[in-house]
């Protein structure tokens, strides 16, 4: 009876992430939600200065975290993530992160554009959802 009470809890659990997840649609505006999870698809890039890793068909999964003002940036394809990038409000729909000057991050409802760099790598994103 034990292990049938943890499946369920389990189960109900996993079908409760799932349905969070999936509840943000390509309509879903970063700037307007409090929570935001999203897929951006396209061409995405890293170099660490002694290795590429690039492609066409790459996936970024993005996430508003707690503060408000703060993204992680999932990469596919092995390429390490960047978190906690923090951002500000232009225009109605739009957010782009502030801090370096040596680093541009667009995201909108619709496209993410991304020329991150840091410590000597650079991430760039060129998707759309």
């Amino acid at each position: 009876m034990k292990k049938t009470i943890k499946f369920l809890t389990v189960l109900v659990l996993v079908c409760a992430t799932v349905i969070s997840l999936s509840s943000c649609s390509s309509d879903d505006d970063p700037t307007n939600n409090d929570f935001f999870a999203g897929t951006y698809k396209g061409s995405i890039s890293y170099n660490d200065g002694s290795n590429t890793t690039s492609t066409n068909d790459g996936k970024v999964f993005v996430t508003k975290i707690a503060s408000g003002t703060k993204y992680n940036f999932a990469f596919s394809d092995g390429i390490p993530d960047l978190n906690g990038v923090e951002f500000s409000k232009s225009g109605d729909n739009t957010l782009v992160s502030i801090g370096s000057t040596t680093s541009y991050i667009r995201i909108d409802n619709n496209t993410l554009k991304i020329l991150y760099v840091k410590d000597g790598k650079t991430w760039t994103a060129n998707c759309t959802r």
